[in-house]
């Protein structure tokens, strides 16, 4: 067990949160990687009908997926916790509720979608053109959905241990499955959005297998028998009071990106969509240092806040807000030069080359924003302020973020320009909440509080 936890509480900040967060970031990016692999590969092998079908069905698999990485964020917070106050009773418990938790939720979402992933569809406004791709793509990922769920929640339990190298390990050898099968099922066999859905679903299952195979043999407190899977009632109380508010944050958050995704069918077409898809895709590089810099310090903040020392944990939101605004300042600037070199990656159709161009240029000013955003939210997670980063999130992408692109796009009639100028309207908005939050001081209060349990509680 020792072998798979990693004390943050103690050494150099700087030292920790580095080498915690570079396999993350490894981690995230090829995992990326991988997603982009579907689109360069589609888009290079079967065309721009494919792509859009890829990018919409994609997009309602990535809100499902989104909502369940949000509701283990509870669990991740919880465990690292619980490793700073020494809490090993807690631990077992809340291992143990996430992973049955998930098991459950991931067969009965693969059940209602597949009765409902058709009006879906329709909902979104899916181009009569791609309907039959993102029909296909979509049905193949909810069938393998608690694959997808099943490696999502390890890898958060694994991290929240302060483990963030395992994890990278796993992602590589599906990069790899995945991108060896995407060349046989697309551009081999001419299976398209299909055969892309296929290989994602495979290498998620391999991942995911991984790490149950590492857990067990380094004397994980699961053990994946069928006996264990057990839910503890005050455990799943405590993982719905902090991961419900970032679960459905990500829930509105995604949501939102669909309605962006509905906006784009109205202004663009097939075109319009395959060069949100590509830029999507794209963008999913730009935001991985972020990503990986706010997981780790929300590990940091969760560990040093349960251990007692909320210096530390400010430290390293300051340490990982300075280099997440290096890196996408660097991108934000690569963007605005080279547009068209990166659009190229993924076809050489000129009106989803010029769309995309349009629409990723206003969008990368985003860039300048998210590095504050993402940081201070994890930072406010790891103490158990998920209720703020949800108001926030609300703000971002419900109340603010889709009516200026509706307004912008469709009402003043600026099509994708508007459309993408609606990211960083709604994260200045964002941030201004964030600073007014940090001036109150309530951030200072440990909303978890995840003290040793009694013997007592174990029984």
């Amino acid at each position: 067990m020792d072998k798979i936890k990693t004390d943050l509480s103690q050494g150099k900040v700087f030292t920790k949160l580095v080498f915690f967060a570079i396999p993350f970031l490894a981690s995230n990016i090829i995992q990326s990687f991988y997603n982009v692999a579907d689109m360069l590969i589609v888009g290079n092998f079967s065309g721009t009908v494919s792509m859009s079908g890829v990018n919409i069905g994609g997009q309602v698999t990535f809100i499902l997926t989104n909502t369940i990485i949000g509701l283990c964020m509870g669990a991740t917070v919880l465990i690292g916790q619980y490793i700073g106050a020494g809490n090993q009773i807690g631990l077992k418990r809340v291992t143990a509720t996430i992973i049955t938790l998930l098991l459950g939720a991931g067969i009965l979402i693969s059940v209602l979608m597949l009765i409902f992933k058709e009006p879906i569809l329709r909902l979104i406004r899916t181009p009569e053109e791609s309907f039959a791709e993102s029909n296909r793509y979509l049905t193949v990922t909810v069938i393998g959905i608690v694959f997808i769920f099943g490696y999502n929640a390890l890898a958060g339990i694994l991290r929240g241990m302060g483990n963030s190298r395992q994890p990278f390990y796993f992602v590589m050898a599906a990069c790899v499955t995945n991108v060896i099968l995407d060349l046989v099922f697309v551009a081999l066999f001419h299976w398209d959005a299909f055969g892309a859905a296929v290989a994602t679903v495979i290498s998620q299952a391999m991942s995911m297998f991984l790490c149950i195979i590492y857990m067990v043999r380094n004397g994980f407190q699961f053990d994946f028998k069928l006996s264990s899977f057990k839910i503890y009632g005050d455990q799943l109380r405590l993982i719905f009071k902090v991961g419900l508010p970032t679960c459905i944050q990500n829930s509105v958050t995604s949501i939102s990106f669909l309605f962006i995704t509905t906006i784009v069918n109205i202004v663009g077409g097939v075109s319009a969509s395959a060069a949100v898809g590509a830029v999507g895709k794209f963008n999913s590089f730009a935001f991985m240092p972020t990503q990986a810099l706010s997981a780790s310090v929300s590990a940091m903040s969760a560990q040093n806040i349960g251990a007692g020392r909320l210096d530390r944990a400010v430290q390293s939101c300051r340490i990982g807000t300075f280099f997440s605004a290096c890196i996408t300042y660097a991108f934000f600037v690569i963007v605005q030069i080279f547009p068209a070199a990166i659009l190229r990656l993924f076809g050489d159709d000129p009106q989803m080359i010029q769309d995309g161009i349009t629409y990723l240029r206003s969008f990368s000013f985003d860039f300048l924003l998210i590095p504050f955003i993402f940081c201070i939210n994890g930072f406010l997670i790891g103490g158990g302020h998920t209720l703020f980063t949800l108001i926030n999130s609300m703000l971002s992408s419900v109340l603010l973020r889709v009516p200026v692109c509706y307004f912008f796009g469709v009402t003043l009639n600026w099509n994708l320009l508007g459309v993408g100028m609606g990211a960083p309207v709604a994260s200045a908005g964002v941030l201004l909440m964030i600073i007014i939050y940090l001036i109150t001081g309530t951030w200072k209060r440990n909303a978890v509080n995840a003290v040793p349990a009694s013997a007592d509680e174990g029984r």
